[in-house]
C-alpha cells in the first residue's frame, strides 16, 4: 500500500476566475499562494499595454488570521475606566 504523503503548498498558490466580479476596478481573478511558509491572497487584472501587449497585473496582501471574539486588545483609555482612584 502506497504512503499517504501530505501535500506540500509550500511556494506555490493559484488564481481563480473570480465569479463575483461586479466593477472594472474588481479583480479578473483571485486566489492564494505561500511564500515561504506565509499565505497570501492574490487579485489579478488582466490589461492592455500602451504597445498594446496584454499583460497581467498582480496585487499581494498577507492572509491575517482572525481574531478570536474577546481576545481585542483594550487601550490605557479603557484601563483608566475601571480605576476608582
Amino acid at each position: 500500500m502506497a504512503e499517504d504523503k501530505k501535500f506540500d503548498n509550500t511556494n506555490s498558490g493559484a488564481l481563480f476566475v473570480n465569479e463575483r466580479k461586479e466593477k472594472d476596478t474588481h479583480p479578473d481573478f483571485t486566489g492564494r499562494i505561500n511564500v515561504e511558509g506565509k499565505d497570501y491572497w492574490v487579485s489579478s487584472w488582466l490589461k492592455v499595454s500602451k504597445a498594446g501587449k496584454k499583460f497581467m497585473s498582480l496585487a499581494v496582501n498577507p492572509i491575517e488570521p482572525k481574531s478570536a471574539k474577546g481576545n481585542e486588545q483594550a487601550s490605557f483609555d479603557d484601563f483608566d475606566k475601571d480605576i476608582p482612584f
